[in-house]
């Protein structure tokens, strides 16, 4: 069976790395094929414990291609390291391992890696300089850019609303307690069955759903957005949160790629290396 073919569901996660315990900033949206996208959960305040612990389970009952909306890895290639000047792994598993050794924060959090453990690499106002000395990217990032699909943060700027700093390190420590239980692509080939993780990016989703801005807001731009992506209309009965439309969007993006594409598998860009140390979006070709 073709990759585009094998996964009976898509489930987008819209991530957080929130000190603490709970976080209304996490949303989970499932798409079964043929069928719209729906919120698991509505409304539920989750932790990331709980959508590590749901995702394990999720992933037995059914082939489920699972997106989450954080960067699975710092920038590598450009600089040859991730954190340059300093003793850390130089692929992305083992500094996935390294950053979950290095700190204790509640519910897989890691903010204390960028305020406290390698406070001098990240950016939190203009105390630390010019922004511009920590603006590095990932080669899947600047291929987004260039294709307008976005403007894709880095996570060294762990600064303001739009920063995925925090949720990218708190996102590595879940990785690595998938690793060897859950194939994480690229970084593990595709399996031939079963399911997998993969990197999203919301936005691009949204653009290509025909939205100019970054945010579906009320329930009617959200069945239209959801319309031009192939999908039936959520239906929610009330306006969505950013998180809960972002997952929704996302979740039907996905479907539409393994629809659409005849190698969604296979973007041009990507390198053993890349697949390697810095990972890819799914969706970016």
């Amino acid at each position: 069976m073709s990759a585009r073919k094998r996964f009976d569901q898509t489930v987008a996660i819209d991530w957080s790395g929130a000190k603490g315990s709970r976080h209304k900033g996490i949303a989970v949206a499932r798409m079964e094929r043929g069928h719209a996208p729906a919120l698991v959960r509505p409304r539920h305040v989750w932790s990331r414990s709980e959508v590590l612990d749901w995702l394990r389970r999720e992933a037995c009952r059914a082939p489920t291609l699972f997106g989450f909306d954080f960067s699975f890895a710092p920038p590598l290639v450009e600089r040859g390291s991730y954190l340059p000047g300093e003793n850390v792994p130089a692929g992305a598993k083992a500094f996935w391992a390294y950053v979950d050794r290095l700190v204790e924060d509640a519910d897989l959090g890691a903010a204390s890696f960028l305020e406290e453990k390698h406070r001098r690499h990240f950016y939190f106002g203009k105390e630390d300089g010019e922004k511009a000395a920590y603006m590095w990217f990932r080669e899947t990032e600047k291929r987004l850019n260039a294709q307008g699909g976005g403007k894709a943060a880095t996570v060294y700027d762990a600064i303001g609303a739009a920063q995925v700093a925090k949720a990218s390190f708190a996102g590595m420590r879940l990785l690595h307690r998938l690793d060897g239980q859950l194939p994480v692509w690229p970084f593990d080939p595709l399996p031939a069955k079963g399911s997998a993780v993969v990197e999203i990016y919301g936005r691009l989703y949204l653009q290509r759903a025909g939205g100019r801005g970054t945010k579906v807001r009320d329930a009617d731009m959200l069945d239209a957005a959801l319309k031009a992506l192939g999908s039936p209309p959520a239906r929610l009965g009330r306006d969505p949160s950013d998180h809960e439309s972002d997952a929704l969007v996302t979740a039907a993006g996905m479907m539409h790629v393994l629809a659409t594409e005849a190698e969604p598998f296979a973007p041009e860009a990507l390198t053993p290396e890349i697949a390697r140390t810095e990972g890819w979006t799914f969706g970016v070709f």
